[in-house]
């Protein structure tokens, strides 16, 4: 993973960053993680291509099964919203994680605070038990910060970031 550009962001969202990175690169088996917001936007990525894509008006976005309708925060933030939807129907409370296991590979999306999504992207030989022990430290650690200001902040520095650049 390139590491992100932090220069003139606050103490809370160069900690995040720092956060996420340490998630990817700790522990194995994950191939990229997104933070999202409750209305589906991403505030935070592993994935500089993934940062770049969300950058660009959906007119100039790729069409697909590899383009935007693909994208882990659009993957995120729907499989958060079924599931609150199931769990307002079955009436069994709050969702606190889901995990999707594929034959090359495995989803995870846990809660972090007022909406706010955490997907974790992992390889089909990942550990789910050290994945989600790990995403949980990542929600205990970030639910406390991660408050409107500062995801209005994240979005802000990934909107206005130089096409190209690695985040």
């Amino acid at each position: 993973m390139t590491a992100p550009s932090t220069f003139g962001l606050s103490s809370e969202a160069r900690n995040l960053h720092w956060l996420l990175t340490n998630l990817v690169e700790e522990v194995p088996g994950i191939l990229s993680v997104a933070v999202v917001s409750s209305d589906g936007l991403l505030l935070l990525s592993s994935d500089p291509g993934r940062n770049e894509a969300a950058r660009r008006p959906r007119e100039g976005r790729p069409t697909g099964p590899r383009g935007s309708s693909a994208d882990l925060a659009t993957i995120v933030s729907g499989i958060g919203s079924l599931t609150i939807g199931a769990a307002k129907l079955l009436d069994f409370g709050g969702v606190k994680h889901t995990m999707v296991t594929m034959d090359e590979g495995s989803l995870f999306v846990m809660s972090i605070s007022d909406g706010s999504l955490l997907g974790v992207h992992g390889s089909a030989d990942c550990d789910m038990s050290v994945v989600a022990y790990h995403m949980a430290l990542f929600v205990g650690r970030a639910g406390h910060v991660l408050t409107p200001e500062l995801r209005s902040e994240l979005r802000k520095s990934l909107e206005s970031e130089p096409t190209g650049s690695a985040r």
